[in-house]
C-alpha cells in the first residue's frame, strides 16, 4: 500500500506545474523582420509548456531607469508563469544613453506584434495577449495599452486582452519632469530629451481613451513616492474619464525592487492576482 501511495504521490507532483517541462527558446530577433531601419536588432526569449496549446500570453518588458536591464536577469518569471500555462516572452529593448524613449516604445511595440504574428507555433492564442512590465517596462507596457490602435490587429479584430503594470514608473512623465528636471529628473533626460513635448507624448495618462483594455496596476505600499504620485494622476485621469476596468492593488510594506522579486516564491498572493486577472480576461 505504501508502494501505491508514494507511486501516486510522484505520479501528482510529476504532472503538477512544479515539475511541467518547457520549452525555452532564446534569442529570437524580432527586430529584423519589422523592416524599422532606425531600431537595432533585439531579441526575445519564449518560455511555454511543451504541450502548451492556445494559451494566454504575457510579453515582459522589464526595469532598469531606461538604462540598463536585461532579459536573462528574468527567466525566473518565465519560467514560473509558464508552469502555470502562461507563455511568456521577455524581450531586450533598447535603452539609453545610446537610444532615446521613441525606439524603446517602437521596439516595444515591434516585440509585442512580432508575437501576435509567431506565438501560435509556441503553442499561445494570439487573441490573448497580454503585456507587462516592472518599472521602466511597466511605463513601456502602459504606452502599448494606451496606444493599442499601433497594433497590428488579430483575426478577429482584437489586439490586447490587457495589461499588468508592476510598478509601473513614468505614467505621467511630463508632470514629473516639468518639476524635477533640473533636480532629480535630470538623470532620465538621456531617455526623455530634454524637450516637454517628448515627455508628454511618452506619458500614458494623456492618451486614455474608452477602449482601453483591461488593465491591473500593482503597486508596492512604500514605492518611491514618484511612482505613487504618477500613478495617483493616471488614477484621476481614469476617474475623470469614467473608464471603469483599471483595477489597483497595493501592497503592503512592500518597496519597489521587491515588487519584482516576489515573483521568485510561487505561494506569494502576486499569482493569485496576476493568474485570476490573466483567466479573467
Amino acid at each position: 500500500m505504501l508502494r501505491i501511495f508514494l507511486a501516486l504521490i510522484f505520479t501528482f507532483l510529476i504532472s503538477s506545474c512544479a515539475f511541467q517541462t518547457l520549452n525555452r527558446t532564446k534569442d529570437i530577433n524580432y527586430i529584423s523582420a519589422t523592416t524599422q531601419e532606425d531600431l537595432p536588432n533585439k531579441n526575445l526569449d519564449v518560455y511555454a509548456p511543451k504541450k502548451a496549446d492556445n494559451l494566454p500570453v504575457l510579453v515582459f518588458f522589464y526595469g532598469g531607469s531606461w538604462k540598463s536591464g536585461n532579459k536573462e536577469m528574468y527567466h525566473f518569471l518565465g519560467n514560473r508563469l509558464a508552469r502555470r500555462d502562461v507563455i511568456v516572452v521577455v524581450a531586450d529593448y533598447p535603452l539609453s544613453p545610446d537610444y532615446e524613449i521613441p525606439a524603446m516604445q517602437a521596439s516595444a511595440l515591434a516585440a509585442v506584434n512580432w508575437t501576435k504574428d509567431n506565438i501560435e507555433s509556441y503553442g499561445g492564442n494570439p487573441d490573448q495577449i497580454f503585456v507587462s512590465g516592472h518599472s521602466a517596462g511597466g511605463h513601456l507596457a502602459s504606452l502599448i495599452a494606451v496606444k493599442e490602435d499601433e497594433l497590428k490587429s488579430s483575426e478577429n479584430g482584437k489586439k490586447l486582452a490587457g495589461s499588468i503594470l508592476i510598478d509601473a514608473a513614468g505614467l505621467d512623465m511630463y508632470g514629473y519632469l516639468q518639476e524635477t528636471s533640473e533636480g532629480e529628473g535630470k538623470k532620465y533626460l538621456n531617455a526623455f530629451t530634454d524637450d516637454p513635448a517628448v515627455w508628454k507624448e511618452f506619458s500614458s495618462m494623456y492618451f486614455l481613451n474608452d477602449n482601453l483594455s483591461p488593465m491591473l496596476i500593482l503597486e508596492g505600499e512604500r514605492t518611491y513616492p514618484s511612482i505613487q504620485d504618477s500613478r495617483e494622476r493616471f488614477m484621476k485621469r481614469i476617474e475623470e474619464k469614467g473608464i471603469e476596468n483599471v483595477t489597483v492593488k497595493i501592497y503592503p510594506k512592500k518597496k519597489h525592487i521587491p515588487m519584482i522579486t516576489q515573483f521568485l516564491w510561487t505561494g506569494g498572493r502576486v499569482y493569485k492576482d496576476v493568474l485570476g486577472f490573466i483567466e479573467e480576461n
